[in-house]
């Protein structure tokens, strides 16, 4: 038994010595202490089931109606066009299938779907899904070298028949920030034309909460899928925007919830920290975007000195202030996160969603970037330091060195 504690003893004291680097703020964030302590009555004192008609159940509902309102001034829409989920991959599933589904037999041919060659996982696995299973068709628009979606392109595939497109507002991986309000203007042009209501245009903001301004006005879309666990908030818990008079059918049945497009009990503490976590980086959004652009542009200038041969992916304008992604000839992506993580720094190769894909990333695929070079991503945050990138900087061309294939 003294020994099993002095074994413990012994881990405990290596892992304190071992200071870890946190570079995967795209794929998750810590939640934000402020958070935790708006969700925290309603693990235990305030657990009453929000749909009951007594007392602390009103009150509880009173919560989840006040965050709604709270989401639904932020991104300068109406609190009934707000629709919790428990995440991204069910509003973009929930946004993909339910538009649909409900477009049914308007015209003889069956849904047509526009969607970009870079799009998440849940947005790109539904759609493929769904053609192969003949209920769509489906036409994947490239990009350009700098991760942008090819607007022409766009105009060209648009068809009567077309229901929806799917184009993300920024991307997870490259964080290339789309054009999604010259998008939208197509897409209005189009319907103009042909006097038609379709088709409508969904986006994946799901990385945008901390860094972009979220008014789907100015944006000009239709639907529009947010995630809480990007945002310094609970895990589990989102919600998508549909805008009033677009029709959905539900993914999930059961007591009504949600508009009826949601059956179950609704998630009261993740609701409430989703409105508050949504808040605070609206808040900070600004000088936060200011930090981190430039401790991005930091490294990527000092890159240049230690390791000449990388290449930076995806736009250096239209990017994500915290969002560095690098591939570098003759290496292995895999390789490089491994000999990272035993340094203590953790970074990703691609989307976390995408992690136990064994293939190369499509989005790096979508670039047009060597099959032979290895990539990997930083994504910096809140906790992040100069000294961070600084250490990644000073033991990166060794790691490369070691991992290059000659």
């Amino acid at each position: 038994m003294l020994l099993f504690f002095l074994q413990k003893k012994i881990q405990g004291l290596q892992y304190k010595a071992m200071k870890r680097i946190y570079l995967d703020y795209a794929a998750a964030t810590p939640i934000d202490k402020r958070v935790l302590r708006a969700m925290t009555p309603f693990f235990a004192r305030d657990f009453q089931n929000p749909s009951a008609f007594y007392k602390e159940g009103v009150f509880v509902r009173k919560h989840i109606e006040e965050a709604r309102k709270e989401i639904a001034k932020i991104i300068a829409g109406h609190s009934d066009e707000i629709i919790f989920t428990s995440g991204g991959t069910e509003g973009n599933n929930l946004a993909l299938q339910g538009v649909v589904k409900a477009f049914g037999n308007r015209v003889s041919k069956k849904p047509h779907v526009i969607a970009s060659s870079i799009e998440h996982a849940s947005v790109r696995s539904v759609l493929r899904v769904l053609k192969k299973r003949d209920e769509i068709e489906l036409t994947e628009i490239s990009i350009g070298k700098d991760g942008a979606v090819s607007l022409s392109e766009l105009k060209d595939a648009l068809r009567e028949n077309t229901a929806l497109v799917s184009v993300m507002q920024t991307n997870n991986e490259i964080g290339t920030i789309e054009p999604i309000a010259e998008v939208a203007k197509i897409i209005r042009n189009f319907k103009k034309k042909n006097n038609t209501t379709f088709p409508l245009l969904h986006t994946d903001a799901c990385q945008s909460g901390n860094y972009l301004e979220l008014n789907v006005e100015r944006l000009g879309v239709d639907l529009m899928t947010l995630n809480s666990g990007k945002i310094y908030g609970p895990k589990g818990i989102g919600a998508l925007f549909v805008r009033r008079g677009v029709t959905l059918k539900p993914l999930i049945y059961g007591g009504g919830q949600e508009a009826g497009l949601r059956g179950g009990t609704e998630n009261v503490a993740g609701i409430v920290g989703f409105a508050k976590a949504l808040s605070i980086a609206q808040e900070m959004r600004e000088k936060e975007s200011k930090r981190l652009s430039t401790l991005r542009d930091y490294f990527f200038t000092k890159l240049k000195d230690v390791l000449p041969e990388s290449e930076i992916n995806g736009s250096l304008e239209l990017r994500l202030p915290n969002n560095i992604n690098i591939s570098i000839p003759n290496t292995d992506s895999g390789e490089l996160v491994a000999r990272l993580d035993a340094k203590g720094i953790a970074v990703s190769a691609k989307s976390a969603c995408g992690a136990n894909d064994d293939e190369t990333s499509h989005v790096t695929i979508a670039l047009g970037i060597n099959e032979n070079n290895g990539s990997i991503r930083l994504t910096l945050g809140r906790d992040t330091k100069k000294s961070y990138l600084d250490y990644v900087l000073k033991i990166l061309p060794g790691i490369i060195k070691m991992s290059q294939k000659y």
